[in-house]
């Protein structure tokens, strides 16, 4: 679930996004407000229950604010009825309803690599056995574990990981 603060940062981004496509000139002291309200929702995020925070959410309405009246009256330039379907999404958002769907993404930074190894995780399109696995990071010096079916973390030097990387993809080719 998301915040209707991250809603409305979702729709004001489209905005921007759909504005930029109708070629507006979007000043860029927008574009770095929305990327600073960005950094500052997560920030919100990390610890919404610390009565500090109350004032980072304040801060961040705020700034919302100022960036969706900019955003607004750049849209008005495109037309005079183009604003409206912007304004309903925003609504919409303020009233914590589900106006986008945040992606789903998971840290790409591994946690816990050994000192002085190269990392890196792999999606598998399907399973592979974990003999096969284990036999190329025997064969490759690596170690590699598996973190869920279909995805593993690969770690020794570099140049092996690049290696092992090409042995297992080969089993996906067709």
């Amino acid at each position: 679930m998301t915040l209707p603060v991250e809603q409305t940062w979702f729709v004001l981004v489209e905005l921007l996004t759909d504005l930029r496509k109708r070629d507006v000139d979007v000043p860029t002291s927008i574009t770095e407000d929305v990327r600073l309200v960005r950094t500052s929702i997560n920030f919100y995020k990390s610890d919404p229950e610390n009565p500090e925070m109350m004032k980072e959410l304040k801060r961040i309405n705020d700034m919302l604010n100022s960036i969706q009246e900019e955003l607004l009256e750049l849209a008005e330039t495109v037309s005079s009825d183009y604003p409206a379907q912007w304004i309903e999404k925003l609504k919409r958002a303020a009233r914590g309803e589900e106006v986008h769907r945040p992606p789903q993404t998971k840290s790409k930074f591994i946690v816990g690599a050994p000192p002085g190894f190269a990392a890196a995780r792999v999606h598998l399109r399907e399973p592979l056995a974990e003999d096969r696995v284990q036999d190329i990071a025997e064969t490759h010096s690596l170690i590699i574990e598996f973190e869920e079916y279909d995805l593993i973390a690969i770690y020794g030097d570099s140049e092996d990981i690049k290696k092992g990387l090409r042995e297992i993809g080969s089993f996906f080719r067709e």
